[in-house]
C-alpha cells in the first residue's frame, strides 16, 4: 500500500526537499494534502503535479487565485486555520511538519491528537509545547519522528542501544559563519555575513539562528522532549566539516555516530520510509575527502543563546514559548536593519528574564505568551 503523506510547510527549504524525495519514492508513497502559508503561485505548482485531495493555504487573500490555478479537481482551504481544517479532514499515514516557527504548531499539535505518525522538521512544536505535545503523544500513540539532521542522527544512534542505557547525547553543530571569528568582529556582523553559512542550504530565518547558535539552544529544548532526557545530558559540540551530524554516548563508554553529507534529503527520506532504508538522492560521504574531523566546545562567551537553551530546558512551562517567539521578532528586526547582530540574543534574553512563567501552561496560555514576547520585543526596540 501506498504511504499517504500530508505536507504541512511545502513551499519552503524542507518542504520542497520533501517532494523532492517523495518524488524518488515513485509509487510508495502519495501526496494526500499540501499546505502553505502565502506563496499561492508555488502551491498551485505542486499542487498540479502531485493532484492532491486537498490544499491549504494561511493567507485568505490567495484563496481565490489559488483556487483559479489549481482548478476543480481540488479542495482549497483559506484561513489561519486551514492547515489545521486539512489534518482534520484529510486521512493520512503521516504529517510532514515542515511550516518554519510557531505557525506550525495548531497542526503539528492536531495531528499528534489525531494518533497521526508525525515526521517533525519543526522545532518549535517541542520548543513551544512539549510539555502538552511529548505526554499527548504517549496518550494517542502518535509518532514522532524527527526531521531535523541533528535529532535524525540521535534517533538513528539510538537504534544501538536502550534508552536506559544512554548516557549523553550530543547535538554537533558546524559553528555557523562566525565560529573563527573575534567578538569584537561579531558585534559589526552584517545581515549578509550572517547569511554566509559554510555548509548547510538554509532558509534566512534558519540561517540565522546558526549564526547566533539559537538554532542549537532550540535543539537542545527539542531533545529534551523528543528522547525525554534531562537538559544536563544534552551536549553541544563544535564539529565545522558537518559529517558527524550527532552522537549518543552509552553507559559503557561507546559512543554511536552517525555520519552523512549535508544533505536534508538523508533525515527526510529515513523518516518517510522508517524503520527501512532505501537508496536516497543525497551524495554519498567520501571518507577520503574528509580525512581530518575536528570537535570543539563551543565559546560560551561569544554564543550566550546556547546558555539560554540549557536554562530555557531546565524550567519547562512558558519560557519556551517565549524563547522562541522572542528570537523570531528579534530576527525579523535584525533582517529589518532596526537591531545589530548581538542584540538578537540581548533582547531574546531580556523578554524571558521580564515574562510571566507559568509552570504548567495550557496551550492558550503558550500562544498568550507568544504573542506577548513577540510585542515585547517590539516594544524594546521603541522604548
Amino acid at each position: 500500500m501506498k504511504k499517504r503523506v500530508l505536507l504541512l510547510g511545502c513551499t519552503g527549504s524542507i518542504g520542497q526537499n520533501t517532494l523532492e524525495v517523495l518524488a524518488g519514492l515513485g509509487h510508495r508513497c502519495e501526496v494526500v494534502g499540501l499546505a502553505a502559508g502565502s506563496r499561492w503561485q508555488r502551491l498551485a505548482q505542486q499542487a498540479r503535479y502531485w493532484n492532491p485531495q486537498a490544499v491549504a493555504i494561511s493567507d485568505v487573500q490567495a484563496a481565490d487565485p489559488l483556487r483559479s490555478a489549481v482548478g476543480g479537481g481540488v479542495r482549497v482551504l483559506a484561513g489561519p486555520d486551514a492547515p489545521v481544517e486539512l489534518v482534520d479532514s484529510v486521512a493520512c499515514d503521516c504529517v510532514v511538519s515542515a511550516v518554519v516557527g510557531a505557525a506550525g504548531l495548531p497542526a503539528t499539535l492536531r495531528a499528534v491528537e489525531l494518533g497521526r505518525q508525525v515526521a517533525l522538521a519543526n522545532k518549535e512544536t517541542l520548543v513551544i509545547a512539549g510539555g502538552l505535545i511529548a505526554p499527548l503523544a504517549r496518550r494517542t500513540g502518535a509518532s514522532l519522528i524527527p526531521i531535523d539532521s541533528e535529532h535524525s542522527a540521535v534517533f538513528q544512534a539510538l537504534q544501538a542501544g536502550k534508552r536506559a542505557e544512554v548516557k549523553r547525547i550530543y547535538l554537533t553543530a558546524s559553528g555557523g559563519p562566525f565560529r573563527t571569528w573575534a567578538a569584537e568582529r561579531i558585534a559589526a556582523a552584517t545581515l549578509e555575513d550572517a547569511l554566509n553559512h559554510p555548509t548547510w542550504d538554509m532558509g534566512p530565518k534558519v540561517t540565522i539562528d546558526s549564526a547566533t547558535m539559537m538554532n542549537k539552544a532550540l535543539e537542545i529544548i527539542e531533545a529534551r522532549w523528543l528522547f525525554d532526557l534531562p537538559p544536563e545530558r544534552i551536549d553541544v559540540l563544535v564539529h565545522p566539516e558537518s559529517v558527524v551530524h550527532s552522537l549518543v554516548e552509552f553507559c559503557d563508554g561507546s559512543m554511536i555516530a552517525q555520519l552523512g553529507s549535508p544533505d536534508m534529503r538523508t533525515p527526510i527520506q529515513y523518516a518517510l520510509t522508517y524503520p527501512d532504508r532505501l537508496p536516497c538522492p543525497s551524495e554519498p560521504l567520501d571518507l577520503s575527502a574528509h580525512r581530518r574531523l575536528h570537535f570543539e566546545p563551543p565559546d560560551p562567551e561569544k554564543f550566550p543563546a546556547l546558555r539560554l537553551g540549557h536554562e530555557t530546558a531546565r524550567r519547562g512551562g512558558t519560557a519556551g514559548a517565549v524563547l522562541n517567539a522572542a528570537n523570531e521578532s528579534a530576527v525579523e528586526l535584525f533582517r529589518a536593519g532596526e537591531i545589530r547582530f548581538p542584540e538578537i540574543v540581548q533582547v531574546t534574553e531580556q523578554a524571558l528574564g521580564r515574562h510571566s512563567f507559568l509552570a504548567d501552561p495550557s496551550l492558550q496560555d503558550l500562544l498568550a505568551a507568544d504573542r506577548w514576547a513577540r510585542n515585547e520585543v517590539v516594544g524594546c526596540t521603541t522604548c
